[in-house]
């Protein structure tokens, strides 16, 4: 009881808010991304009654559209307060996909995204969309932490991932494979998605890769 009356005492944003995020933060393209399922699971360990909502269109499909591009609208309750993101659907390169050019796995995508989004709306990782490495609590009591490496050209956005590679002698495109059987995905979705073929470069097969692992996870198999 004496817990449960803390939590409720509590601001429950300035208690999520205070979550240090920096070390499950990943980059891509110069942003910064948190992985859905663990800003999922750390609000449902603080807030267990916490929602979230996928909101349809008016033809019961999971994104919306003006005809030219799409977007996605999703929200999460957290003490019956609703927060609500709205997110284009964007290709890896993060622009935005041409309604007609659409797959599924990009909207699945894209809601992922927008839910974390509408999570950290409520507090939990909102600082690392204001370019901040760290929440305001730690950085005003001077905790130290080890900041993510900052990465700035797609060589360096990989280095975890190519040296995998290359301490386990896999290609690259070997990676792809192992990661894709391991997550029960399937490659040949994966290689349309991503355009991969025989000519393809292992820039190519690396961004796949992360790209993938940012949203899904499942980094311990590479």
């Amino acid at each position: 009881m004496a817990a449960a009356e803390k939590t409720e005492s509590k601001n429950y944003f300035t208690d999520l808010n205070g979550v240090d995020v920096s070390k499950k933060v990943e980059k891509k393209n110069g942003l910064s991304y948190l992985s859905w399922a663990w800003a999922w699971a750390e609000l449902k360990k603080r807030y267990p009654d916490s929602t979230y909502t996928i909101y349809e269109n008016e033809q019961g499909l999971f994104y919306h559209t003006d005809g030219r591009t799409a977007w996605v609208k999703t929200g999460v309750t957290v003490n019956g307060i609703e927060h609500i993101e709205y997110l284009p659907v964007m290709d890896y390169r993060n622009n935005s996909i041409p309604v007609d050019k659409l797959t599924s796995f990009d909207v699945n995508k894209a809601i992922q995204r927008s839910l974390t989004k509408a999570v950290a709306r409520h507090g939990l990782g909102l600082y690392i969309y204001a370019g901040e490495d760290l929440p305001e609590e730690a950085t005003a009591e001077g905790v130290e932490a080890e900041k993510p490496k900052k990465t700035t050209t797609k060589k360096k956005a990989t280095t975890t991932t190519t040296a995998a590679a290359s301490a386990e002698g896999l290609t690259p495109r070997q990676k792809l494979v192992a990661w894709c059987k391991a997550m029960n995905f399937n490659i040949r979705d994966v290689a349309t998605r991503y355009k991969l073929n025989n000519s393809s470069s292992d820039d190519d097969f690396y961004d796949a890769l992360d790209d993938l692992i940012m949203i899904y996870g499942g980094s311990e198999y590479v």
